[in-house]
């Protein structure tokens, strides 16, 4: 039998590009089996969110503080000392302002949270400095065994990671709050613990501002997510969608006969390369502007409102990705993990829309044998 851990340790062996390569082979066996023809394709964009708690300056100030501290006294301890000479524990000063800072009305943040800030990020940026201070003492140190100089390592490792993150949070803060500089998204850290999580703002009036990343997703007619992407920042829509034809191409042999999108992927450009590489009908609202009579009478055709009709589907898709499929929050830690999350989510549902497929057809031979 199987330990309890097996698939947690198989798992954990995967990369992403492994489940790209085994999705590839997933849909080209759906395709050589007569399960899906590649005739029509829906593409849209959505965020998936990060592990992290919704960042502020002082949550994060504290984050820092906290985080430092324990992986000093882990150090400390690989070291077979109690504490170690010179550094401070400053979290239960750090908590208290973060506190204070997080229980204000906005009348008080207004008048005295700046003072507050100020003290807050003098304890950060002692505790960081210190914690490099250990760094610096206990170059050389040695453990007494093989198990101790791998903690020792370690912990000094998981210090001067977190110091890094650390001063660009105290930066970040200062300029902000002390400073009234608008810093830009680009140049701010959402988290110490998940540093390559993006700001993402898509005009969405429940959730204005999501932190995770955005994701790209082609969907087939019969439910298979052909395509998907995990991308950097917030990249307009547009940008995908030679891409994503390109990739239906390298997939089914050919161009698909009806193109699906919302009107975040318009542009002229985008319209006349579908059109040009042979896409029969392009189901792309224009976005904004005035309309053309031709453009108008073509977006109340009968065919473009079935070609709607039909991109809807991939809304309903994304809903069984997240809440089916666990892709709406990524569990797993780093960038690598991130992208591998996604990928095990694709995956999941290709194959349960294959076997779907598989039994519904088998089904159908029954009956007609019948």
């Amino acid at each position: 039998m199987p330990r309890h851990d097996a698939f947690h340790r198989g798992f954990t062996r995967l990369t992403s590009g492994t489940l790209r390569a085994i999705n590839d082979l997933v849909v080209q066996a759906a395709v050589e089996l007569g399960l899906e023809d590649g005739q029509k394709l829906r593409v849209d964009t959505t965020v998936v969110q990060t592990d992290i708690h919704h960042p502020t300056d002082n949550t994060l100030l504290w984050d820092v503080v906290r985080v430092v501290t324990r992986s000093v006294g882990r150090l400390a301890e690989a070291l077979g000392r109690r504490r170690i000479k010179g550094f401070r524990d400053r979290t239960r000063s750090a908590r208290r302002r973060m506190q204070e800072i997080q229980r204000m009305t906005p009348k008080q943040r207004h008048e005295h949270q700046t003072g507050k800030y100020r003290e807050l990020i003098g304890i950060a940026e002692e505790v960081v400095e210190r914690a490099r201070t250990v760094l610096r003492q206990t170059r050389k140190a040695r453990g007494k065994d093989l198990i101790a100089e791998l903690a020792i390592a370690e912990s000094r490792k998981e210090i001067e990671h977190f110091c890094g993150l650390g001063s660009r949070v105290i930066d970040q803060s200062r300029r902000r709050v002390l400073d009234g500089e608008q810093v830009p998204a680009a140049e701010k850290l959402y988290s110490i613990f998940e540093p390559h999580t993006d700001l993402i703002k898509r005009g969405k009036v429940q959730t204005p501002i999501e932190f995770g990343h955005k994701v790209f997703l082609a969907e087939s007619a019969r439910g298979l997510v052909t395509q998907y992407d995990v991308l950097d920042g917030n990249p307009v829509d547009e940008q995908h969608v030679v891409v994503s034809l390109e990739g239906h191409k390298q997939t089914f042999g050919d161009v698909p006969k009806l193109y699906e999108s919302d009107r975040g992927f318009f542009s002229e450009k985008n319209v006349t390369s579908c059109r040009q590489q042979g896409v029969k009908v392009v189901c792309i609202p224009q976005r904004g502007g005035n309309k053309t009579p031709e453009r108008d009478a073509y977006e109340k055709t009968r065919e473009f409102k079935d070609g709607q009709r039909f991109r809807a589907g991939i809304e309903g898709r994304i809903s069984v990705l997240f809440r089916g499929r666990g892709m709406k929050r990524c569990l797993a830690e780093g960038r690598e993990r991130f992208e591998l999350w996604v990928a095990a989510a694709v995956l999941a549902n290709n194959l349960m829309k294959i076997a779907a497929a598989l039994l519904t057809d088998r089904s159908s031979r029954r009956r007609k044998a019948a």
